[in-house]
């Protein structure tokens, strides 16, 4: 394995660019000693930079082995750079085009949920080009409310609202549009928040499940994108979910990985609730910053970071 060398693409044109930025900083940071790590930057404007200075992906992957795709929400998580990737036949970390799509893409991901029979919540589609506010009062009389207005397409809960009235209802959409040309207007489990990941061919299972997170986010919200990048969230993992509860979030994780024909590793998240576990969303490239979920679930179950980049690695290298 000496001399295979790793790019590292971070960054990218998505409003998650700078949570990007630590997930690559911490994929440099941690790389197995075996291996020659490349900073890949790409800008704000989807310009690619290797040592600062601009290339085409082309010039820059000509002496890279391998890409470890650490790119969040538009482009990186889309099947876009993916489907570049593709096209240049380098090997990289994580889900296939076409996955990737259906994973970033909420109200598919939830059509193939349902197709399986994965609970997840009800939800509406609503697009920009048809919102009008007798629009949104026939659905805020027709949804069971609360409800929680997010971007069909994104992460890090950016552009979410919980709205517990019809004003902020109406605001919601003015907030959420500005992240998505469309939005999803779900449901409002009441419960416990949990996410679940799930790696593959690890420690001889085909689909092996991380043990669930509880994430308790401060009084009164949700976890939003403050309270998981500003410290403000508690994530206990192993959490004090029952036997019942946990082995059902594992099981679920499992299924949404195999629904959706995502690769390599992922992460699910649920609403644990008096009704049954109901499944949220999955994540196609979990963040791995020191504030994330996914490198303390690792640890949980005795896995260092570095062993864990070392493992998707081999995976894309041996074209699994």
């Amino acid at each position: 394995m000496t001399g295979i060398t790793v790019g590292v693409l971070r960054g990218g044109p998505s409003s998650e660019y700078d949570v990007s930025l630590k997930t690559g900083g911490a994929v440099l940071r941690n790389l197995p000693a075996h291996y020659k790590p490349v900073d890949i930057l790409i800008d704000k404007n989807g310009v690619w930079h290797r040592g600062g200075v601009p290339f085409s992906p082309q010039r820059i992957i000509r002496h890279i082995d391998v890409i470890f795709n650490a790119l969040h929400g538009y482009y990186g998580e889309d099947g876009k750079v993916q489907n570049l990737l593709d096209s240049l036949l380098i090997p990289y970390t994580g889900s296939s085009s076409l996955a990737s799509a259906l994973g970033m893409n909420k109200a598919l991901a939830k059509e193939n949920f349902r197709r399986r029979g994965i609970k997840t919540p009800y939800a509406v589609i609503l697009k920009r080009q048809s919102f009008g506010e007798d629009k949104a009062l026939q659905l805020w009389r027709s949804m069971p409310q609360p409800s929680i207005i997010k971007p069909v397409s994104g992460g890090s809960s950016l552009g979410v609202v919980i709205a517990k009235n019809y004003n902020e209802f109406l605001n919601g959409f003015d907030h959420s549009f500005h992240f998505s040309d469309a939005v999803l207007v779900e449901e409002y489990i009441k419960g416990r928040e949990a996410t679940c990941g799930v790696i593959e061919r690890f420690r001889g299972q085909e689909l092996y499940a991380l043990l669930p997170t509880e994430i308790i986010p401060p009084k009164g919200r949700f976890f939003d994108y403050e309270s998981k990048y500003g410290g403000e969230a508690r994530e206990m993992c192993p959490s004090h979910f029952s036997t019942t509860e946990k082995r059902r979030l594992m099981d679920c994780a499992i299924a949404a990985h195999k629904a959706l024909g995502l690769r390599h590793y992922s992460r699910s998240d649920f609403i644990v609730s008096s009704r049954g576990v109901y499944l949220l969303e999955v994540n196609t490239s979990p963040g791995l910053t020191e504030e994330s979920l996914w490198p303390k679930a690792c640890s949980a179950i005795g896995c260092s970071l570095p062993d864990f980049l070392d493992h998707v690695i081999q995976l894309a290298l041996n074209k699994y």
